[in-house]
């Protein structure tokens, strides 16, 4: 990426603008076509939103995208929709056994819902305030049960795929257990042993550190620093690690773009909090640990993506061999030999922002290219102003190996479409910039705790 170390947070103001008045409209024909009972949207093809069934880890960033909108405008039309939506449809989510996305279905949610109460942008009664606190509690015990005990003695969340995977997705995801530790609840096991959800989070974060992300120490023939294997595999027999693997990206030895973002922007938002935690015993070592993941991953995204900011959808996707020199130009979505993902461009900004802020001076640069991927996906080819459409952020990619993706008639790759994570992170940074610009309650998903 070539970073433009002049831009200012200021000279995003008139696209932060349009790209709300884009998204009150979009948001609002969604929510009237949509029936919930089709399951949850997912991603669109041919502009319209569909489903896709494999779990259900999107409907939180549908309502959760209508309260950002009301955060970024006042609309209290929005914070109504969202409110009634997360009320009638999301408790499902909040006891769901069986996915490791509680911090993307909750914490966008009730979370967000409870967040603008405290920061007095919205009226709640005590009694609303108290179920979005339980909510809360409830999303991160279950997150943490589902537990894989390694062979070192600590462990990790497993993913979907079973109790052998432990997937870089779920950082983020541990936003959901830190938060209801820090209102002050527990996970109850076997014969009433209290188990720490901060302790649970923190052994599943310095996991990932520890298999999922690679410094350039020699693990392997192709340990780049900074690169990011989708999943570990672990044998449940006994504990011991086996083997990189991956669901989504191209390879166990390539680095699945989306992933990285997971890990650069949750390893980000972890520090942060660190700030609101109670003194616990190897802090240090989980602070050094949380830097040297999000540095690295920031390094190696800035490395490897476009001019522009903007990454394909793995960097060892196989038509990259015949473009060896793209990283030195501006992204272009249409193309004839890989697609680009702008939600892992997404979700990379934000982690960029936070990691630069959180360094101050030393991390300008990155604060610099966080603002120069948001002057990208602000902007056209990657915002959607067709109101037809009804994604806000094109040319996102959600499962290449298995085709889900809808390529356009006469095209070679997929492009033009939208999802709903894309959309929601699209969202999210949108109204983190906003807040920044106007110096507004600084954006975090833990909000106000008391």
């Amino acid at each position: 990426m070539i970073v433009d170390e002049s831009a200012h947070t200021p000279d995003l103001q008139p696209r932060l603008k349009h790209f709300f008045t884009l998204a009150g409209a979009k948001i609002r024909r969604l929510n009237e076509r949509w029936d919930p009972a089709q399951g949850s949207p997912v991603f669109t093809v041919d502009g319209q939103y569909t489903a896709r069934g494999w779990t259900e880890w999107t409907q939180g960033f549908q309502y959760g995208s209508q309260i950002l909108q009301f955060d970024a405008t006042g609309d209290e039309d929005f914070w109504a929709l969202g409110r009634r939506n997360t009320l009638a449809h999301m408790a499902p989510h909040i006891s769901h056994t069986g996915v490791h996305d509680h911090g993307f279905n909750n914490v966008s949610t009730y979370g967000n819902l409870r967040r603008l109460a405290l920061e007095g942008r919205s009226k709640e009664s005590a009694d609303a305030l108290d179920l979005y606190k339980l909510a809360l509690q409830v999303s991160g015990a279950v997150q943490a049960a589902r537990w894989t005990t390694i062979a070192d003695g600590t462990g990790f969340i497993h993913s979907f795929n079973g109790p052998h995977s432990l997937f870089s997705d779920t950082i983020r995801s541990c936003r959901s257990l830190m938060l209801a530790h820090a209102l002050g609840h527990v996970l109850m096991g076997e014969g009433d042993r209290k188990i720490s959800l901060r302790d649970r989070a923190v052994k599943h974060i310095r996991n990932t550190a520890r298999y999922n992300v690679y410094y350039g120490e020699g693990r392997d023939t192709y340990d780049v620093p900074g690169r990011v294997v989708h999943e570990s595999i672990f044998n449940t027999a006994d504990g011991q690690y086996r083997c990189p693997s991956t669901q989504q990206g191209y390879a166990p030895f390539s680095t699945w773009t989306r992933g990285l973002a997971w890990i650069l922007l949750g390893a980000a938002e972890q520090l942060e909090f660190l700030d609101h935690l109670d003194d616990f015993e190897g802090r240090e070592e989980f602070q050094r640990d949380l830097t040297r993941m999000a540095t690295a991953t920031a390094d190696f995204y800035l490395a490897n993506t476009c001019a522009d900011g903007i990454p394909f959808w793995d960097t060892g996707a196989p038509g990259l061999a015949l473009w060896p020199d793209y990283r030195d130009a501006p992204s272009q979505p249409d193309n004839a030999h890989e697609p680009v993902d702008s939600s892992a461009a997404a979700i990379a900004a934000q982690g960029l922002l936070r990691l630069g802020r959180l360094q101050g001076d030393a991390g300008a640069h990155y604060w610099q290219a966080g603002l120069g991927v948001a002057q990208t996906l602000f902007s056209a080819p990657y915002l959607s102003e067709d109101p037809a459409h009804e994604g806000l952020l094109l040319h996102s990619i959600y499962h290449r190996p298995n085709g889900w993706d809808h390529t356009p008639a006469g095209k070679t790759v997929p492009q033009g479409e939208s999802s709903q994570w894309g959309d929601y992170h699209a969202m999210e940074l949108a109204v983190y910039l906003k807040r920044v610009l106007e110096k507004g309650p600084y954006l975090t998903f833990f909000g106000a705790l008391d």
